[in-house]
């Protein structure tokens, strides 16, 4: 390989750098009288292997087994909606991200305890659990920080269960990171496994950019391995980014069969690291970066295009006010992650439908709703 082929690939991988930071969780807990502004607690479940080091109790060593934790995630008071203020030194509570307490759970059975104790604490319409898969370049802390602000900016009710997979958290390390995601496919199959025996009225996964692609692969796994009725579990997938090769992609969908619905994808043309990952991958298309919505509509995916929002970046999904603002109005949240809209509110417009209150995000439904929106609005 060239020098200057080299330093290309290097250039490239360094605008991937937006997944993730060096941030340390803060254990032990910073002195009492440092407060942070609100607290989230967050359930993991990992394939991380576990660290001596108790600042960052998982590592990025690849571990054959699940391990099971609770994090109350302390958000500084000084926080602004979309950011993850952290610190690569020891936080400090009232600027930034920071982990208040850590308990290790023994096992399988008693993290399904747990989750139903947090369940049950929640008002019967809040009685979810939402799994949310990170990116590529996470280190442990990177992660469940940025789960804790996801669910703390978006005011999400759902009970936090986040699944961190083992990425090596390092800009040259791409494709250890693609090996680990493939890894980690088992790992959140199994944390899908044990959402689906709790008393949960719906399941929710996300997952964001190398993450989605951890998402397909195990719910590709549970379906080659017919476990049906885990997956009737889910009440939604969301893939925000998905560092995704188009054709492996439909390959995954033709090996999954009956998606889980609502199943939404966030894409962006706009996306800087999808376009870089593509060129990396001799130019295969990535599904995130939108080029291929009409393909994915057949399939009886929803697409969200973010590209005109907020500038269209990689983490837009997470940093977004826009996007803040329309799902604390329930607006998208009513079309596309709880039930399709309503034909009567439908505004049709080739084939997409302009969220309300924000017209540089357009929504573009599966063919199946969108074919039925059409014969209801000729009949009328």
């Amino acid at each position: 390989m060239s020098l200057i082929r080299l330093s290309v690939i290097v250039i490239m991988l360094l605008t991937l750098v937006g997944c993730g930071g060096r941030a340390v969780l803060g254990l032990p807990a910073a002195s009492p009288g440092a407060k942070p502004g609100a607290i989230v607690p967050v359930y993991v479940a990992t394939t991380r292997a576990r660290s001596d080091n108790e600042s960052l109790p998982f590592s990025a060593a690849r571990s054959k087994t699940l391990s099971f934790s609770e994090l109350d995630i302390g958000i500084p008071q000084n926080h602004r909606p979309g950011r993850v203020e952290t610190s690569a030194r020891v936080p400090d509570p009232r600027r930034h991200f920071s982990a208040q307490s850590h308990q290790p759970i023994d096992d399988r059975q008693q993290f399904i305890r747990q989750l139903d104790t947090a369940l049950a604490r929640r008002a019967s319409e809040d009685r979810e659990i939402l799994i949310f898969v990170h990116g590529y370049n996470n280190n442990f802390a990177d992660s469940v920080f940025r789960n804790a602000q996801i669910v703390h900016d978006y005011d999400i009710g759902a009970v936090a269960l986040h699944y961190a997979w083992p990425s090596g958290a390092a800009i040259p390390l791409y494709v250890f990171d693609r090996d680990s995601a493939l890894i980690g496919r088992r790992g959140l199959a199994e944390t899908i496994e044990i959402a689906a025996q709790t008393r949960a009225t719906r399941i929710v996964i996300l997952g964001h950019s190398m993450g989605a692609y951890v998402v397909t692969e195990a719910l590709r796994d549970l379906a080659l391995q017919g476990r049906t009725d885990t997956l009737r579990r889910l009440g939604g997938v969301v893939l925000a980014a998905p560092d995704i090769d188009v054709d492996v992609f439909l390959s995954q969908m033709d090996d999954i069969g009956d998606i889980p619905r609502p199943f939404t994808i966030v894409v962006s043309r706009r996306d800087r690291a999808l376009g870089f990952s593509r060129r990396l991958a001799g130019g295969q298309p990535r599904v995130g970066s939108g080029s291929d919505v009409e393909v994915l509509q057949e399939r009886d995916v929803t697409v969200i295009d973010v590209s005109d929002v907020d500038g269209g970046r990689h983490n837009v999904f997470a940093d977004s006010k826009t996007l803040m603002e329309l799902v604390s109005n329930d607006a998208l949240m009513r079309s596309v992650l709880r039930e399709p809209v309503s034909l009567g509110q439908a505004a049709l417009a080739d084939s997409a439908l302009v969220a309300e209150g924000a017209a540089s995000l357009v929504v573009f439904l599966p063919n199946r709703i969108f074919g039925g929106m059409a014969q209801a609005a000729a009949g009328q």
